[in-house]
């Protein structure tokens, strides 16, 4: 049995190799089960907030993998990360366990990659210019792996928190990109040609006025059904896709809409099963075409990681 470090998981999952695992990952007959949730009562000696028990399994012609995540609320006072994830990976035919991989890093890579799968098919193949919303975790590995999938050249970052919009840019000035912290929201987005969003908005920052034609909208926060990061008038001007059908139950940005009569599933024009599969007629009508990209995540994306890691061993 094999064990992955977060550094080699890392190591073993370059952003177009990763890509180009998932496009396969879609491709392939995987079976996904429900998501399994359960509150996990505090512990702690003194008054604290429950903690979620995540079960994420799938399984394919060759390999079951199953990722545990853990948040924990409480988590921040003793100076550790809110959520705790791994991953296994097993032999379908006999069970045996195969590999433990560290799940944050896994991932982290995976849902970055999903949202580059994305671009592939749905924003315009000469994209230089990307707007980055949110300063957290995933902005870094976005950042890249989108500038893996499209010739980027200039990247514009905001934050809520300008310092830490500025030391991002600062880390990643050794990328090869221009990079640079912009402070005014509405002009990063206007001047992209993919603007990708990972916050943890409960309102959306995202005007759809703002919106150009050929813009394609990668938004990959909002995880929950009550999280919002673009308004309305965005999905009314876009052509709308999702990585799964679970998208339109489990993420705010369309299950509001849906709810509201905003949009209706006819709007949803396919999903990332449907485009790597060619099932979707012209993703991108025209080069005029606002599209959208709705990540909720899915046990797809994990078990096509967890394997390229190990078949990388």
């Amino acid at each position: 049995m094999l064990s992955f470090s977060a550094a080699e998981v890392a190591e073993r999952l370059d952003y177009p190799s990763l890509t180009d695992a998932l496009d396969a990952g879609f491709r392939a007959e995987t079976t996904i089960p429900p998501r399994h949730h359960h509150a996990v009562p505090y512990a702690g000696a003194a008054s604290g907030r429950d903690a979620t028990l995540l079960l994420m399994p799938a399984w394919d012609a060759r390999f079951i993998g199953l990722k545990t995540v853990v948040v924990a609320p409480e988590n921040a006072a003793k100076g550790l990360p809110a959520v705790q994830a791994g991953y296994q990976l097993m032999d379908r035919e006999t069970g045996q366990l195969l590999a433990l991989l560290d799940g944050a890093e896994l991932t982290a890579r995976r849902t970055a990659c999903a949202s580059a799968l994305a671009s592939r098919y749905l924003s315009r193949p000469d994209s230089r210019h990307l707007a980055m919303v949110g300063t957290g975790v995933l902005a870094p590995h976005l950042i890249r792996a989108h500038a893996a999938a499209r010739p980027i050249a200039e990247v514009a970052i905001w934050g809520r928190n300008a310092e830490k919009a500025k030391a991002l840019a600062i880390e990643l000035s050794g990328s090869g990109l221009a990079v640079r912290a912009e402070p005014d929201l509405a002009a990063a987005v206007g001047g992209a040609d993919i603007v990708s969003c990972a916050t943890l908005a409960e309102s959306p920052l995202i005007d759809g006025n703002w919106l150009e034609p050929g813009q394609h909208l990668d938004l990959v926060g909002a995880f929950t059904p009550e999280m919002r990061e673009a308004d309305d008038t965005a999905l009314r001007r876009a052509d709308i896709y999702i990585d799964t059908e679970d998208a339109m139950e489990s993420a705010g940005e369309i299950c509001d809409p849906l709810a509201r009569g905003v949009i209706s599933k006819a709007d949803i024009l396919g999903t990332l099963f449907d485009l790597a599969r060619g099932r979707v007629a012209l993703p991108r009508a025209g080069a005029d075409a606002i599209t959208l990209f709705k990540s909720a995540g899915t046990a797809v994306e994990d078990l096509a990681a967890a394997a390229l890691v190990y078949g990388r061993a």
